[in-house]
């Protein structure tokens, strides 16, 4: 007997699931589109930073393409400016991005499915944005259940990139026309501010905020931006503490 899956229904399943990937990008991207102001507002900052630290524009540009995490960014650049040794310029960009291993192992293993360099590439567009939505999305009960993921995740992390980039560019480029007066910095704070605040959607989410915003006031001082790696870090701990407690409380 011919064990052979007729071709009509693997095409048929194959349209399907590209149907199915093309609907979660949309959907994605209509959730996370009103996050991209305040991301080019940052992108902005992070471009005019750059080239007021004394780097030449290739530098700029080729920081902003190959780096692509604002925070290490800011970081690195005055340690560069101070003509610090490289080994410290990385090990400081390192730990400032600490979180997204955290953010990796959280939405990586809804990758598993996907070839290493697919996930490599992935990788590369994770984005605190993501971390706001992707989970939402596909709790920890979807894991096996790859329909979607992709497609939702590319519908948040390709807008966000061209986003930075954009508001990157426009910074390296125009940065000796737009005047610190302007404050785009804070505007751009603003902005995301009003996008994130009613992502607060439970106890949990809100006690984790409270607790990551006191710790990163408190914490500021702290040097090479640790105090926002310490912030970030309790705050996720928090709320899935909370969360457990819930949880336990409602069986």
């Amino acid at each position: 007997m011919d064990s052979k899956v007729p071709e009509s229904v693997s095409s048929g399943e194959n349209q399907a699931a590209r149907a199915a990937e093309k609907a979660a990008f949309s959907e994605a991207f209509k959730l996370s589109a009103a996050t991209m102001p305040g991301i080019l507002a940052w992108g902005l900052v992070s471009g005019m930073a750059m080239v007021k630290s004394g780097l030449t524009l290739w530098q700029a540009l080729g920081m902003t393409f190959l780096v692509f995490a604002g925070s290490a960014q800011l970081a690195a650049l005055p340690l560069i400016m101070a003509n610090a040794p490289v080994w410290v310029v990385f090990a400081t960009a390192l730990v400032v991005n600490l979180r997204f291993v955290i953010f990796g192992a959280a939405i990586g293993p809804h990758f598993s499915h996907l070839r290493w360099y697919q996930r490599v590439w992935h990788g590369y567009f994770n984005a605190d944005i993501t971390m706001a939505f992707f989970p939402r999305r596909f709790p920890a009960e979807t894991l096996y259940q790859p329909q979607g993921k992709v497609g939702f995740f590319t519908g948040i992390g390709y807008p966000n990139w061209c986003a930075w980039q954009l508001g990157a560019v426009a910074g390296i480029l125009l940065a000796s026309q737009i005047p610190e007066s302007w404050g785009v910095g804070f505007a751009g704070t603003l902005a995301l501010l009003a996008i994130m605040i009613p992502l607060i959607i439970n106890s949990a989410a809100l006690g984790g905020v409270v607790v990551a915003g006191v710790v990163a006031l408190l914490a500021a001082g702290l040097p090479y931006r640790l105090g926002l790696l310490l912030a970030v870090v309790l705050g996720m701990i928090v709320a899935m503490l909370i969360d457990t407690l819930i949880d336990k409380e409602n069986t």
